[in-house]
């Protein structure tokens, strides 16, 4: 297969932690042609999708030398098997171009992973509403008078934006009400930004879990991202330490509910977010973790993914 990697440039990957690189390095363990560009490497023309996209050569090598990059050449996006879209975050309105951009090309024969629509369809904080059942209580407004009715009736609630990653712009507020007027003020910027609360939840002492899940199926290890002492944030990018452990019964609960259901809507990989009972979040953009579960416990992420790629992309 030619699988096309829709990423941020090569040079900035961590190769010891990235999800992105373990997956590029099962795809050409097996044989497989691996290609990547970036979004700005993009174009629509008369109504074809194309980009300048190089091949890659695993080297083996370090973090300075793991790939080598043939020269680039402008081509149609439907010339590949797959495409993987693994490009971070932030998700704004180049990131939106982006999908439809990809999008057009899926209609002159690509095949894309995870499907441009859904990822617009689901964002990472919004999709949690869809499954009410699994989750905390939660508000999502702009509204003052509703976000200070929300802390009185719950008395320690986390504020955080709908567009944030790692960890940013996440704020505790407890019962004694320290700071909620300056959070709220600057979080929804006076009122006109939409932001979200929700009910603190103690067990993130424990972690943050980080469930991967593939083609509808749960990875059995989840990651929990836990704190650093004071924090109430578990993201690595926030500091946290990510410990590797079996799914618990309801963690698998959460993903075999949910997984099928994303899975028919075109997101061949999630990672769910879960504290304690909860789910908190649903990640469609670039889900992370690979590497952190395959180390901790030998279960061979990466290898599960490319088995997903391959069976979606031989039945599309």
């Amino acid at each position: 297969m030619k699988i096309a990697f829709l990423a941020d440039p090569l040079s900035t990957f961590k190769i010891y932690k990235d999800s992105t690189y373990a997956m590029m390095a099962e795809a050409a363990k097996r044989g497989h042609e691996v290609y990547a560009f970036q979004q700005r490497h993009m174009a629509l023309e008369n109504g074809l999708v194309r980009a300048y996209v190089s091949r890659i050569t695993m080297t083996g090598g370090g973090q300075e030398d793991w790939y080598e990059a043939a020269p680039s050449e402008d081509v149609s996006l439907s010339e590949f098997d797959a495409i993987v879209e693994r490009k971070d975050p932030p998700f704004d309105m180049e990131y939106v171009y982006g999908t439809y951009l990809l999008q057009q090309a899926e209609r002159h024969g690509a095949r894309v992973f995870n499907s441009p629509q859904a990822i617009r369809d689901h964002n990472e904080k919004l999709a949690i509403a869809q499954f009410p059942e699994f989750t905390s209580p939660t508000l999502v407004t702009s509204d003052e008078m509703r976000l200070r009715a929300f802390h009185a009736e719950h008395g320690d609630v986390i504020f955080k934006p709908l567009d944030g990653m790692g960890g940013a712009g996440i704020f505790r507020v407890k019962a004694d009400g320290l700071n909620l007027g300056s959070i709220v003020e600057t979080l929804t910027d006076n009122g006109r930004r939409t932001i979200m609360a929700q009910r603190y939840i103690p067990e993130i002492v424990k972690g943050d879990k980080r469930i991967l899940v593939i083609g509808g199926k749960p990875v059995p290890f989840s990651l929990a991202r836990i704190p650093q002492a004071g924090e109430v944030r578990g993201n690595l990018a926030a500091g946290g330490t990510g410990v590797a452990q079996p799914l618990t019964e309801n963690d698998r609960a959460i993903a075999e509910a949910i997984g099928p259901v994303l899975a028919k809507r075109g997101l061949l990989l999630v990672g769910l977010d879960v504290i304690g009972d909860y789910l908190t979040e649903v990640n469609v953009t670039s889900p992370t973790c690979f590497q952190e579960i395959t180390q901790q416990t030998g279960f061979q992420v990466a290898a599960m993914f490319i088995d997903a790629l391959e069976a979606q992309a031989r039945a599309a």
